[in-house]
């Protein structure tokens, strides 16, 4: 948290960036989630009792996806609250597990669009949950949020566990996806996913194109890949099997994500998408946001969160603006 909190303040003294980046000063009014504090679940990982007997989820594996709504207090937004400093964050309250997917979607007039979060290595059940919230909370998101929660080991050095876990999840992930589409209620999803999180989208949307082919592509709207741990010859030998899907992918990049720059030495000195030359990504056919000179944190690998020059981008991504040249 305390580097969240580092990285904002630090990326509030840039004052220059590619005219991509410049804050668009919309306003766009209270986000559905602060009224409503509600996190729709759809996870794969063993559900555990938590301490007032609710259903939480461990970092272990389990053979069927269980789905639930995350109940939440937002922080105090008054004048003098630690929200207003910085300091205020959201709180989960409560898990209620719910019966099958399409239970989670309340009954409304009109389809309700769904910001689909997909966490990245090194995640608590918790911390996926409430960093849903931040960032629909930031984006002032309308509609319902949900958060993919695929098993990790959350700790720093079970990178390999973590990996493993979001590939064998690219099945769970796609028949979650598949049951949105069909289910009416739903206008456009959007997905955000972050780091090798985005592997495992990008891996769903591929089988997901398979099975539904042109049909699906009014129905998902915005596909922002942010900071993704991806080798990029399987990256793009997967842009070509999704087809249409392709222009509506963001890819969030920074030459000086020091995260990734580990995970390429991991992976014997493979480029990873999320470091790679812009215009490398823009021959795929996809819109490219180059981050590099917004990050002055010590990391630079979740600047969708900590950045709110970024996170307009993904604002404006879900509202299908153009975005400009750097």
């Amino acid at each position: 948290m305390f580097l969240r909190i580092l990285a904002a303040a630090s990326s509030a003294l840039a004052l220059e960036g590619c005219a991509e980046l410049a804050a668009t000063g919309a306003n766009y009014g209270a986000s559905d989630i602060t009224l409503n504090p509600t996190v729709l679940i759809a996870t794969n990982r063993k559900a555990v009792n938590g301490a007032r007997g609710e259903p939480w989820f461990a970092p272990e594996r389990a053979s069927t996806v269980t789905v639930a709504r995350a109940h939440l207090t937002p922080p105090d937004g008054g004048r003098f609250s630690l929200a207003a400093v910085g300091l205020g964050d959201w709180r989960l309250d409560g898990v209620e597990k719910a019966s099958d997917v399409a239970a989670l979607i309340a009954p409304a007039i009109g389809a309700r669009d769904l910001l689909i979060y997909v966490h990245g290595f090194n995640q608590t059940f918790e911390a996926t949950v409430l960093d849903a919230a931040r960032l629909s909370e930031s984006i002032k998101f309308h509609g319902d949020t949900m958060a993919f929660a695929w098993p990790s080991k959350a700790k720093l050095f079970d990178y390999g566990y973590d990996r493993e876990s979001a590939m064998w999840s690219r099945d769970a992930l796609e028949q979650v996806l598949s049951r949105m589409v069909a289910n009416r209620a739903i206008g456009r999803m959007h997905i955000v996913a972050h780091s090798i999180g985005a592997m495992l989208a990008m891996e769903a949307l591929r089988q997901l194109y398979a099975r539904h082919g042109i049909a699906l592509v009014d129905r998902i709207g915005a596909v922002v890949f942010a900071s993704p741990d991806i080798d990029m010859d399987v990256f793009s030998s997967s842009v070509d099997h999704i087809g249409p899907l392709a222009p509506k992918v963001t890819v969030v990049t920074a030459s000086n994500d020091r995260a990734l720059a580990l995970s390429r030495w991991f992976a014997g000195g493979m480029t990873r998408v999320g470091t790679a030359e812009k215009a490398q990504l823009e021959r795929l056919g996809l819109k490219v946001i180059d981050a590099s000179q917004q990050g002055w944190g010590i990391i630079n690998h979740d600047l969708f969160l900590s950045n709110e020059q970024v996170r307009q981008v993904i604002r404006r991504a879900i509202e299908e603006r153009p975005l400009d040249g750097a």
